[in-house]
């Protein structure tokens, strides 16, 4: 079997984790599904995805994505003025 590695910084990790853990699977699982997912939606969406993937390259540099624990990160989302109490990770 074949492998793909991939790298998360330690907030977008412990998002995954945390739904995997509430779906009662494998992060693995996770990520197999988003990229069947993804795969699929190519068929009708081709060039938005494309999009997206370069779009997503560029800006995981520099940010988060909004679904992380972004702990070290700022969002545009989160300079809105809601409370910053609220934790800002995704189902955190």
């Amino acid at each position: 079997m074949s492998a793909i590695k991939l790298h998360l910084q330690a907030e977008e990790l412990d998002a995954v984790q945390r739904y995997a853990e509430s779906l009662g699977v494998k992060t693995e699982d996770v990520a197999y599904a988003a990229l069947h997912r993804l795969m699929m939606q190519i068929k009708t969406e081709e060039a938005a995805i494309n999009q997206e993937i370069l779009e997503a390259r560029e800006w995981r540099r520099e940010n988060l994505p909004v679904w992380s624990d972004s702990a070290r990160s700022v969002h545009i989302y989160e300079c809105k003025g809601e409370d910053p109490s609220v934790p800002s990770d995704w189902r955190g």
